[in-house]
């Protein structure tokens, strides 16, 4: 039921939805003129502000600003732990082989931790929302490439059961406890990071972490285009959508600081 809400909750935190909700709301009542008028136009400013770099990228800052990198180059690490969410499993079914979507770095850092040796083992884990058999199960393909990458498979652990970042903490606990591992690296997108961390911290765990796939730019804000652009649309919709999940999580007891 939780993963159901959340998506119905994904749908709703869209500034693309606000403008349409606001633009049918003007439609159906075309009989109060001016109210009409008034929900068509804050309409079009919602979704014309958050189509915007200065308003994507503050809100993107914002939500990176809690990733911090407490990654030590010198320790050589039991496990780096790979979250995932960075495969695409649609374009990966239909293509046969791995698809990739922004939060790719994800599985490249890992795989670099591990080639330059700076963990021993590599925990993915991702598991996937499609009920079916012959879904694609994240962790199942990541590992498959990097094993074609030649990390040999007993360096490998898969986690394929997680649908969330709750579980991917849960799931990974009980791994983690079974081999016992001390030292221990994270590795998920900056945006993602504190909310990662923090369940993690919720179910005892609190391993150093490595932001990747940072999204906000440096560049002043007052130096940003104004113009609309449908990337940008994308990286306010994450970013609110992150900041969003922060909350949920917190009232449930799931993240921890």
């Amino acid at each position: 039921m939780f993963l159901l809400l959340s998506k119905v909750l994904d749908l709703l935190l869209a500034p693309l939805t606000w403008a349409l909700l606001l633009w049918l709301a003007g439609g159906l009542l075309r009989r109060r003129a001016r109210l009409s008028r008034g929900l068509s136009v804050l309409g079009a400013g919602v979704l014309y502000a958050f189509s915007t770099e200065p308003v994507a990228m503050g809100l993107m800052r914002a939500t990176e600003a809690g990733a911090v990198n407490r990654f030590q180059p010198g320790v050589t690490y039991d496990a780096v732990i790979v979250l995932g969410g960075g495969l695409d499993p649609a374009a990966t079914e239909r293509a046969g082989v791995p698809e990739y979507n922004a939060a790719a770095e994800r599985v490249l850092r890992g795989f670099e931790l591990l080639r330059e040796g700076r963990a021993r083992q590599v925990l993915i884990s991702g598991g996937s929302l499609d009920p079916r058999p012959e879904a694609v199960v994240e962790a199942e393909v990541l590992s498959r490439q990097l094993q074609q990458w030649g990390i040999p498979a007993e360096r490998i652990v898969q986690e394929g059961r997680s649908r969330n970042t709750r579980e991917n903490a849960l799931e990974s606990a009980r791994i983690i406890e079974a081999r016992g591992w001390k030292s221990l690296l994270l590795v998920t997108s900056a945006a993602h990071m504190p909310r990662a961390a923090g369940c993690f911290a919720a179910v005892g765990l609190r391993p150093d972490t490595l932001p990747v796939d940072v999204r906000a730019s440096n560049s002043p804000l007052r130096r940003m285009s104004w113009l609309p652009r449908a990337g940008a649309l994308n990286v306010s919709t994450d970013a609110l959508r992150e900041l969003a999940g922060r909350v949920v999580y917190r009232l449930r007891g799931w993240t921890v600081e």
